[in-house]
């Protein structure tokens, strides 16, 4: 028998002071069984990071990546299925990326290891050419320090300010500071 996926329930405040959403948005996520507690998490951070400013353009969507390989990790769609934003989280294959630039008009990569650049160099020259694909690398002491805050039913805070997101649990703070990965 299979190992069912286990339901998290966050609610999240919102404040991003650079794109001026404030918000309350309740999440619930699906924690796929070979999922790890940071994945989880990175992913929830993530779309606190990338939701939309204009709620009326639609909302970031948690999609069925763990579960589908033709459906990112998080996605913005529009009103007539027409994909704005494909997130993924982790190190996809090129083949993956290249094939999200072909059906969106952004594609973002957040990645948490702790050495990127062994996955990102490799595949960085042809992925570039896309032009719609953009590579975000989050320290990996952030994204363990995050696995920590996670429990079945939570309560946090994100404020984000200069690009970076502290992320608050009662009295648990976590700063995340995406940087961007350049292709050489």
């Amino acid at each position: 028998m299979a190992i069912k996926a286990t339901i998290f329930k966050a609610n999240l405040q919102i404040a991003d002071m650079d794109r001026h959403v404030y918000r309350d948005h309740a999440v619930t996520l699906a924690r796929h069984p070979s999922e790890t507690d940071e994945r989880m998490m990175v992913r929830l951070v993530v779309l606190a990071l990338n939701l939309p400013a204009d709620a009326e353009a639609g909302t970031l969507e948690i999609a069925k990546g763990m579960w589908d390989p033709d459906e990112p990790e998080l996605w913005h769609r529009d009103l007539t299925g027409r994909i704005l934003h494909w997130i993924e989280v982790g190190q996809p294959d090129e083949r993956r990326l290249l094939k999200a630039s072909g059906r969106a008009d952004r594609v973002s990569v957040y990645s948490y290891s702790a050495s990127p650049q062994l996955w990102w160099d490799p595949i960085a020259g042809r992925v570039a050419r896309a032009r719609n694909v953009e590579v975000w690398h989050i320290d990996p002491a952030a994204s363990s320090a995050l696995a920590a805050l996670a429990e079945r039913s939570m309560q946090l805070q994100v404020n984000i300010e200069g690009g970076s997101a502290w992320v608050t649990s009662a009295d648990r703070t976590v700063e995340v500071s995406p940087r961007r990965l350049e292709s050489r």
